[in-house]
């Protein structure tokens, strides 16, 4: 078990996140919902130390992580048992697909070449882009570039992946395809944290949902019963807006 505890971030007098609480099981695969400006990102950033948290804990085997004033090489540590899916891929666009998958083995994890091409091949096989391993990034659509940005962070092998909603980016028709490939990986038993709206992944795939408004969990606990009967005002309000059922008296 991974357990996040008090994690607290402010941006000036913007306090975005007032001590999130969150234990993930092995094999989790975790959806956060919430609505825009609740935190969710960035509690997804200042766990992997993208942002600097200003409090907060990573405990896991018995080990406590500080995540305001961890060291350089607990940070390294940190990213390499981590992968982190962007919204906008964020690809590298003078470097081909395979390469963009090679790169962050290479010189993030210093893996030999010919190990980086093997994996890299591997898991764009995962994610069904193979025949694309020498196009460019330009070339691809947003849903075949978010499958590629998903197969890199396959590729390090983490032990948990956080992805910040990653179909937001994306035109209607192609999200079916990248979240088809993320229901894939979350059968293969790799732990997912995953900020999205997508409702239907959170019922098909979610071991469990969390709701987050103003820098809190109002709500957490297993799809059927947060997503049909949710139990606080606020998640029965905000999933009123997405689930066209329960847009009854909640709907504003």
């Amino acid at each position: 078990m991974i357990q996040f505890r008090n994690v607290k971030k402010a941006f000036g007098d913007n306090e975005v996140l007032k001590g999130i609480n969150m234990d993930v099981n092995k094999g989790d695969v975790i959806v956060i919902l919430g609505p825009s400006g609740s935190g969710k990102t960035t509690f997804l950033r200042c766990l992997c130390m993208l942002d600097k948290a200003d409090d907060g804990q990573w405990i896991e085997n018995g080990k406590t992580l500080h995540l305001h004033n961890a060291s350089r090489q607990e940070v390294r540590e940190l990213r390499q048992k981590t992968g982190f899916v962007f919204q906008n891929y964020n690809l590298f666009a003078n470097k081909t697909v395979l390469e963009n998958l090679m790169i962050g083995l290479t010189i993030g994890h210093k893996v030999p070449q010919d190990e980086a091409r093997s994996r890299a091949i591997k898991a764009l096989a995962q994610v069904g882009m193979l025949e694309k391993a020498g196009a460019y990034p330009n070339s691809l659509s947003g849903g075949q570039q978010q499958r590629v940005g998903i197969a890199r962070a396959v590729v390090l092998n983490p032990e948990v992946i956080f992805f910040d909603e990653p179909t937001s980016a994306l035109d209607p028709e192609l999200v079916g395809g990248v979240l088809d490939v993320m229901k894939d990986l979350a059968r293969t038993g790799i732990t997912m944290i995953v900020v999205t709206h997508e409702i239907a992944f959170a019922k098909e795939a979610a071991s469990r949902v969390v709701f987050m408004d103003g820098g809190v969990v109002v709500e957490e606990g297993l799809p059927k019963d947060i997503l049909a009967a949710p139990k606080e005002e606020r998640t029965r309000k905000f999933l009123a807006r997405i689930i066209p059922e329960m847009a009854t008296e909640y709907y504003i």
